[in-house]
């Protein structure tokens, strides 16, 4: 336990945030492939179901993302429909969460560059992919969000052609205007066109939406079924069950902010020369010292961080121990990442 104490001034104490980002690649053959479908968890309740990369039943099983689908009760599918008010409740529940209200409290829709001001393009009809946490971390980086769907016109061969959608160009282009934070458009070139966006990325939150237009409406999604008939007529499970086999690659890179307080530990040339180590001394002298007349030296081996009523808070191990004399200073950086 310390006897004496150094204060710390406004200049020894440093708040840094860093960055640091993991490459996260979802193969098809995880999706939809290597497990069959015993990697897909589906529910009673058939609102959405939840994609593991290993049999979920297995304990070294993890949890990567969920998928639904909705559409708008302003969809031209959503006046006859197999699930109908579960469609809508999805779409109403997203969009509640990530797009908000108007002035006048009605639920706004998710549009399609954004702009909720110019009116524009609606997406009615939504794929909702909801990433873990696990995966995303505290937010998934900007521009680095790429999905390569099979957009084969027949079911039994769904990438005979296929189409790469992106944020393309959102490190410097992305909205503000979300209540779940930022988020960009999704496009299917890396040349992003004002209007050609088919999709939203929620990049705290997650999530990314999907609009059907993804796929063209004479693309058999299931069966011999075609897509509006598949969104309009099947359950939420067999549309989850349609896009998963079509997707060939997930691509991005997560975000964990990092924030760090550096205390530089200042130990000046007059200070810390004695330690309160019993062995330090033996009868009266001190150890380290062959003569009367040698400066006193001490080994620093710990720095220990208190509050300001003398509570011992952390501590910091150095590696070896630092000597300490009056013919030198010493500085200890240490550093509290949360």
């Amino acid at each position: 336990m310390a006897t004496t104490f150094k204060d710390f001034t406004s200049a020894d104490v440093v708040n840094t945030k860093t960055l640091l980002n993991e490459v996260i690649p979802l193969t098809g053959s995880i999706i939809s492939g290597t497990y069959g479908d015993s990697n897909i968890k589906n529910y009673a309740h058939g609102i959405f179901q939840s994609v593991y990369d290993y049999p979920y039943l297995s304990s070294s099983a993890n949890h990567i993302f969920d998928l639904s689908f909705g559409f708008s009760s302003q969809s031209t599918l959503s006046a006859s429909s197999t699930q109908t008010d579960k469609k809508i409740n999805m779409y109403n529940q997203m969009a509640q969460v990530l797009v908000g209200f108007d002035t006048t409290g009605s639920l706004l829709q998710f549009d399609q560059d954004g702009n909720f001001a110019s009116g524009g393009t609606k997406i009615n009809e939504a794929f909702i992919i909801s990433f873990a946490r696990l995966l995303s971390k505290d937010e998934i980086k900007k521009g680095s969000f790429s999905i390569t769907l099979g957009t084969g016109s027949t079911y039994a061969t769904p990438f005979s052609s296929t189409k790469t959608v992106g944020d393309y160009g959102a490190a410097s282009e992305y909205r503000t205007n979300s209540p779940a934070g930022e988020y960009g458009i999704l496009y299917t070139s890396s040349a992003a066109v004002e209007g050609t966006g088919v999709g939203l990325l929620y990049y705290q939150a997650g999530i990314a939406i999907l609009s059907s237009s993804v796929f063209d409406t004479s693309t058999v999604l299931s069966g011999s079924a075609t897509r509006n008939a598949v969104l309009s007529g099947t359950t939420i499970q067999t549309i989850c069950n349609s896009l998963r086999r079509r997707i060939q690659n997930i691509q991005f890179n997560n975000t964990t902010e990092l924030n760090s307080t550096i205390y530089f530990c200042r130990a000046n040339h007059n200070e810390f020369n004695y330690s309160s180590n019993p062995t330090y001394l033996s009868s009266s002298k001190i150890v380290v010292k062959n003569e009367a007349s040698d400066p006193p030296i001490s080994y620093i081996t710990t720095v220990g961080l208190y509050s300001a009523d003398n509570e011992l808070m952390a501590v910091a191990k150095l590696s070896e121990p630092l000597k300490k004399s009056v013919d030198n200073e010493i500085v200890i950086r240490t550093r509290l990442d949360y």
